[in-house]
């Protein structure tokens, strides 16, 4: 009796052990092959025209991607996103650390979406020259704008060189523009190169000053003045406003020292407080005066073609670059001529010369 009990036990364990794992098993494969599968290049461009935010960042980030086989795909999208972009009106916003850009873009980015427009900004992070890491801080620090339906907020790495800055933010605004957004916004990573870098890329570019902050970069300053549509003398509030008010009459001297913009339009100095939302409207104002002025004498359409004709050019040195020292043979004999330097056994100019004449 007792045999036959633990028999019939047996039996009941037996049954009802291996078809429940199989069923479990194939659901869980089903599952994994689901996420497994990428949208196509037409999904993607097809959600990017219904405005699907999700589809916009999936591109933006096959732009950004080295893999040949995302460039191959991402390259497919721009050009089927191209007749639905160059609609849009793109601002560069520039200022030393600690000027309140972020604080700015989000206040200026509020008064927009409140005006019905749809805003799109790109903000280049700092990344680390060591680590590669990036702060991707703009989203932390623009948490109004964040939660905005009608805005919405790219942080990328600048990384090494101005190639994240440059050629991957000039086809981001392109993907952003297709998907409707009307105003495109580029935050830089401070002072120097990148400026010019995102000068060539937007149609009004606002540099953001404080007041009694100091002059210590004359050069780079007097660069980047000659950039400017408008300077904004950002933190005008306290006991900051007499300092501020003072540096707008500085300034507003030193724009007339200036040659005559080729634009016709004359450089405009501003105050404001991002921080209590003063002035925003005003410099807002300045811009759409800006745009008509330059839209009516056709400065505006010959500033885009020949900033396209730039990219062109940049994009063709890039590309021969990142072919030359994606080759074999140079990776191995770079090593050797950089030993060689190292030795005193070579130059610079001969060990460049011997490179350039090798054949993969």
């Amino acid at each position: 009796m007792e045999a036959s009990k633990k028999h019939k036990s047996a039996l009941k364990e037996n049954e009802g052990i291996s078809p429940p794992e199989v069923t479990d098993d194939i659901a869980i494969n089903k599952i994994q092959k689901k996420r497994k599968t990428q949208p196509t290049a037409d999904e993607l461009v097809q959600g990017i025209f219904d405005n699907n935010i999700t589809a916009l960042s999936r591109a933006i980030t096959l732009v950004e991607s080295k893999n040949p086989t995302h460039l191959e795909k991402a390259n497919t999208i721009l050009k089927a996103c191209l007749p639905k972009a160059n609609n849009a009106l793109r601002i560069g916003i520039t200022g030393v650390p600690g000027v309140g850009k972020s604080t700015f873009i989000e206040s200026l980015g509020k008064h927009l979406t409140g005006l019905g427009k749809k805003v799109a900004v790109l903000a280049v992070d700092p990344s680390s020259s060591l680590t590669k890491g990036s702060i991707l801080g703009d989203k932390t620090r623009m948490e109004d704008l964040v939660n905005d339906q009608n805005a919405y907020i790219r942080p990328s790495a600048s990384g090494e060189s101005l190639g994240g800055v440059a050629r991957k933010t000039r086809e981001t605004i392109i993907l952003c523009e297709a998907a409707g957004f009307d105003t495109i916004i580029i935050e830089t990573v401070g002072v120097g190169q990148s400026e010019t870098a995102v000068h060539s890329m937007v149609d009004f570019f606002l540099l953001l000053k404080l007041a009694g902050a100091g002059d210590e970069l004359q050069g780079i300053k007097r660069g980047i003045i000659e950039m400017a549509d408008v300077i904004v003398i950002n933190k005008a509030d306290g006991d900051n406003v007499k300092h501020a008010k003072l540096a707008k009459v500085e300034f507003s001297r030193a724009l007339h020292l200036y040659p005559e913009k080729e634009s016709n339009w004359t450089p405009k100095v501003s105050l404001s407080s991002a921080l209590n939302n003063e002035g925003i409207e005003a410099v807002w104002e300045m811009i759409l005066e800006y745009e008509a002025l330059t839209k009516k004498n056709n400065y505006f359409n010959t500033k885009r073609s020949s900033q396209n004709q730039f990219w062109l050019l940049q994009t063709i040195e890039d590309q021969l670059k990142s072919n030359f020292f994606g080759q074999k043979i140079i990776k191995k004999e770079l090593e050797k001529q950089l030993k060689l330097i190292e030795q005193n056994k070579t130059t610079p100019f001969a060990a460049a010369d011997y490179l350039l004449k090798l054949k993969n």
